[in-house]
């Protein structure tokens, strides 16, 4: 591909000066939806076109899906000679690398990956040899501390140095030490190690980063926002003898600071390598005009920033849409109206539309109001809010509370938190239970009966203790009040603030969700018993059974929504506290969380391609308490012109619902009367002539003369007549004869 054919594709003029600029350091700052990886695949073949040895080409990204799309694409346009190309993931390349020459550094080539488990054994016998009390430092943030420190090049040695006098960061620095030792004694890496020790062999044998350097004179590194400080070394080391690294990225979408990237890295490029050659890309394809001056207008109250602004061809586009609602339900009840209302009209598909959001615990009130409506969904970048594991915990004690005989829930806490007991315990409790015929609870009651127990039932006695203690409170508290008595009892929550990684803080967030919803039910049902509850709960906890199909709304936090697009996007929970986060605004250094705050923002808006939802509501329950909240800062930064706002009222669409509904009464009167008057004096017998079909099905949306609009929810074909139970919008559940209803499919 020479530059005559370059001039053929239809790429614009500053990605072909992209693609053009292939010998010295060159930083493409690629703005959302502006074409970088088409960027990238062109300029891998126009190097080949120019005589660069397929093998001299290294292009690094950072997930295995985005190198195989990159790698697909490249085969696309390159053809022969492609798969010489190394197109890899950071670890990818680098165990590439430690496998050949990981003797070097003392390591066997045959070196195990440790995955996440083989992680936390490994910390856990450190603990145990150093004697680090499990349950005042968890094995997790000893983890976290440890990968923060590779991420950073720090060595244990270099911890323990600056420590200093910090009896935390010294038994931290101690733990970091030996986890290291037990590592090399069992010849094993875990995922930070891949990318340190490969820096650390090549700052140590020059001669094998010099073969490397010599393979890979041409590099290219995509979504260079995200790079922490190990990768930004390993990336300089393999690219400074030529000096041919290209990299693109957009220090606007720069939002894994708590991962360990570092936005210096895009930032200060040109520091690093003064003779860099900046290209913007800031033509987006993607959105409409509105769209992208809401986006231009929220990020540039960075300071940390690289000036560009987004501009289109597509047209203004519809306004971005605000609604502010009086809670939260109102807000999922709009968001889930306004896509029915879509797929009504032909608009549009159950996927062309995303719901974003900023903690997972949001989730819950979206996935409720889906399953009620009957909407396919799907949950991105986590778990369904009742499938998480801290959700059926907590679920499973008040089970348990509520009906012993439920033996999956009792085994699922009996050691959470850990009791001790075990295996050969359990097998003879259920022996027993099923030897008497008893619940296997009831079994656990009788602990000190079963034989060859021994001291298994000591072990026991505090878990029927503490079940019966909350069932002797069941009758004279709440049922929120129980689920606080079980977290209190338990210490789960403690526990996981003692664990202090963001994945801990996520799933307390779930449990305070979890919390709102009781104090929901027990506020508005009308007879709230756990029972009830669990029964409510258990309606809507279970989709496992939806079938499995792409068109579905998706719903996933503004972090998981990097990378995609959507026609439709509803951007929910728009309120200080919330976006941006309650922890980011008190935090130590609160500028830089805010930007990182306001980058997610920015990511968020440039998701939408046709139109954009911004939500927020005035008050929220957050732990069960309301909370009372302003507008988002990053909402008052939108030019006024670009937005259609909306107050929705409560109090205003009751108003307008009722005179809808009195407006259908004398509509319905009025036929009623002209029929009367155009036959005075005629009689006739009824008669019913039974339809050989109805014109709608179980699901479908019909209308009634009088009750108006509704749901067919059962349909029961009779000798004369179908008997058609509908659940009407205003008027509740009703069973009609189809041939008197004269039901309209709407």
């Amino acid at each position: 591909m020479d530059s005559n054919t370059l001039q053929k594709v239809t790429l614009n003029p500053r990605q072909q000066e992209a693609v053009l600029h292939t010998e010295g350091p060159l930083l493409i700052l690629a703005g959302a939806g502006s074409g970088k990886t088409r960027v990238l695949t062109h300029r891998a073949a126009y190097l080949i076109s120019q005589g660069v040895k397929p093998w001299n080409i290294l292009a690094i990204t950072f997930t295995n899906k985005a190198a195989a799309e990159m790698r697909e694409r490249i085969d696309q346009i390159v053809g022969m000679g492609s798969d010489s190309i190394w197109v890899s993931t950071f670890h990818s390349l680098c165990v590439r690398i430690l496998r050949r020459f990981i003797d070097r550094i003392g390591f066997d080539p045959s070196f195990s990956i440790y995955d996440a488990d083989d992680q936390k054994s490994v910390m856990k016998d450190v603990c145990k040899k150093l004697e680090i009390d499990t349950k005042l430092t968890k094995e997790r943030t000893l983890l976290a501390a440890v990968s923060r420190a590779k991420d950073e090049l720090v060595s244990p040695e270099e911890m323990a140095l600056n420590a200093g006098n910090d009896f935390y960061a010294r038994r931290t620095a101690e733990a970091y030490q030996e986890y290291q030792a037990q590592l090399r004694r069992n010849n094993a890496l875990d995922f930070d190690d891949l990318i340190m020790k490969t820096v650390e062999l090549f700052q140590d044998c020059p001669e094998v980063l010099d073969h490397y350097q010599e393979r890979f004179r041409y590099i290219m590194v995509d979504e260079y926002q995200d790079t922490n400080t190990a990768q930004f070394r390993l990336v300089s080391l393999l690219a400074s003898k030529y000096r041919n690294l290209c990299v693109v990225g957009d220090d606007d979408q720069s939002i894994y600071r708590f991962r360990g990237a570092n936005i210096r890295n895009i930032l200060d490029f040109e520091k690093v390598f003064p003779d860099a050659k900046v290209i913007k890309l800031e033509q987006n394809y993607r959105s409409t005009a509105n769209i992208l001056n809401a986006a231009n207008d929220v990020i540039r109250n960075n300071a940390g920033r690289k000036d560009k602004r987004l501009w289109t061809e597509n047209g203004d586009g519809a306004p971005v849409h605000l609604r502010q609602f009086q809670n939260g339900f109102e807000e999922a009840e709009y968001i889930i109206g306004n896509i029915r209302s879509h797929i009504e009209k032909g608009e549009a598909e159950y996927k062309d539309h995303a719901i974003l959001y900023r903690t997972n615990a949001q989730s819950r009130l979206f996935e409720e109001k889906l399953i009620y409506a009957n909407i396919p969904y799907k949950l991105i970048g986590g778990v369904n809010f009742y499938a998480r594991k801290e959700i059926k915990d907590l679920l499973a004690y008040l089970k348990t509370v509520d009906n012993g005989r439920d033996e999956l829930a009792v085994r699922r806490i009996i050691n959470v938190p850990k009791r001790g007991i075990g295996a050969t315990t359990l097998a003879r409790v259920s022996d027993y239970a099923a030897a008497y015929g008893i619940s296997f609870y009831d079994a656990l009651l009788r602990a000190d009966e079963i034989p060859g127990i021994g001291r298994g039932s000591a072990k026991v006695l505090p878990f029927t203790v503490l079940i019966q203690t909350l069932r002797a409170k069941q009758g004279n508290i709440s049922v929120s009040e129980l689920l606080e008595a079980v977290i209190e009892e338990t210490g789960y929550v403690k526990e996981l603030e003692l664990e202090a990684t963001e994945e801990a803080r996520a799933r307390i967030e779930n449990i305070d969700e979890l919390i709102s919803k009781i104090r929901d039910y027990d506020e508005n049902a009308e007879n709230p018993s756990l029972s009830g509850f669990l029964e409510e709960v258990a309606l809507v906890a279970d989709i496992d059974n939806l079938e499995e199909e792409s068109n579905r709304v998706v719903l996933m936090t503004l972090h998981s929504a990097k990378g995609l697009e959507f026609p439709y996007v509803y951007m929910a929970g728009m309120e200080e506290g919330l976006f941006p986060s309650y922890m980011s605004i008190m935090a130590d250094n609160p500028k830089e969380e805010i930007e990182e705050e306001r980058r997610l923002c920015y990511v968020g808006i440039t998701r939408a391609k046709k139109e954009l939802t911004l939500t927020a509501a005035r008050q929220r329950m957050i732990r069960g308490e309301i909370q009372y909240n302003q507008t988002s800062r990053f909402i008052r930064e939108i030019p006024q012109e670009c937005l259609d706002e909306k107050s929705e009222s409560p109090a205003k669409r009751a108003r307008e619902e009722r005179e809808t509904r009195k407006e259908k009464r004398r509509e319905a009167f009025l036929e009623a009367r002209r029929d009367f008057r155009a036959k005075p004096f005629e009689t006739a017998p009824v008669t019913v002539t039974k339809a050989d079909h109805l014109e709608y099905g179980v699901g479908d949306r019909v209308r009634h003369l009088r009750f108006g609009e509704g749901t067919v929810l059962e349909i029961t074909e009779g000798r004369k007549d179908y008997e058609v139970r509908v659940n009407f919008d205003t008027a509740g559940v009703k069973k009609l004869f189809a041939s008197f209803a004269k039901l309209k499919k709407i």
